[in-house]
């Protein structure tokens, strides 16, 4: 027997739940009907009504969106009726972090900080996170461009080196390395942001897909409901673009079947991202916007330096 527990039923945004009344000793059970249907259930101790007597007893019954504050008002742990995946200690503080910027209300440990009036637009709100996580990442990013404008500053050098032992590939990558080693250039480097922020990506992607206050909620222009996909694909298109620009920042692998794969990454990132939520690809076009800007303060930097050097 259990105490404070419930019964619920989901159906994407929205929980139908049964709670009985706290502190209350409950059984709770599941089994499988002849019709193969399955069939959830609970019931209390026998209670025992004398003659002439009466008993009373009840349960709240719930049916509506699943909205995370609410839902834990209503019953222990029922907000964990939300799924955030198996990355849901990072979706927990997104969405709140969301919620924030959206509605001027900061959720920290059961307690409610009504800081400013919010933005009132959710699509703002994932602009802001999106601003936050670039601004947690900053610093452990930068090594990351840094190498990247690195490799695009001693491209020539690797070209020549690629023409000069394009028979011997053994001597070509060892040439390389030697090139790496002495320009102190990590060539895995250019990959870390991507890595870096993919789990927040994932996490974010859950918390966009089980918030229901984006169920028709609007951003601007043709974007009137963030759960959904752009109807007019402007989004993904834009989306895809800020990927080949970012791309063209960023030197040319010098293995050719390898620099032609990369040439079809914004291309096939912008085919799955057709389907995405609106608020999902809002998340990652201004992330690719400010990364963008990064990249480019930091490729300006060593340049100007290099030149200053010679």
């Amino acid at each position: 027997a259990h105490t404070n527990g419930w019964i619920a039923m989901i159906q994407h945004y929205f929980v139908s739940a049964w709670v009985p009344p706290r502190d209350v000793e409950y059984q709770y059970f599941t089994k499988r009907a002849n019709n193969g249907l399955n069939i959830i259930g609970m019931y209390s101790h026998p209670v025992v009504v004398p003659p002439g007597g009466s008993e009373t007893t009840g349960a709240l019954f719930y049916a509506g969106p699943k909205n995370q504050y609410r839902l834990a008002e209503i019953a222990e742990h029922l907000d964990l009726t939300i799924d955030y995946g198996w990355l849901w200690m990072l979706a927990q503080p997104l969405y709140a972090l969301l919620y924030f910027f959206a509605t001027g209300e900061l959720h920290v440990f059961g307690k409610v900080f009504d800081v400013f009036g919010g933005f009132n637009n959710w699509g703002v709100a994932i602009i802001m996170l999106t601003v936050v996580v670039k601004l947690l990442f900053f610093r452990l990013s930068a090594p990351s461009y840094r190498s990247m404008a690195n490799m695009r500053r001693v491209q020539p050098k690797l070209l020549a080196i690629r023409d000069r032992y394009k028979t011997d590939k053994q001597a070509q990558s060892k040439a390389m390395m030697e090139l790496y080693q002495k320009e102190k250039i990590n060539p895995l480097g250019g990959c870390l942001p991507i890595l870096i922020q993919m789990p927040v990506f994932i996490a974010l992607y859950w918390a966009l897909m089980e918030s229901v206050e984006l169920r028709h909620a609007p951003f601007a222009l043709w974007i009137k409901d963030l759960s959904v996909m752009d109807p007019y694909f402007i989004l993904p298109l834009l989306m895809g673009a800020t990927m080949f620009f970012q791309q063209k920042m960023n030197p040319a692998p010098p293995d050719p079947m390898q620099a032609k794969v990369m040439q079809w990454m914004p291309v096939i990132f912008t085919f799955f991202f057709l389907w995405f939520p609106a608020g999902l690809v809002i998340y990652w076009v201004s992330n690719n916007v400010l990364s963008i800007a990064q990249q480019w303060v930091i490729t300006r930097q060593i340049e100007h330096a290099a030149a200053n050097s010679n």
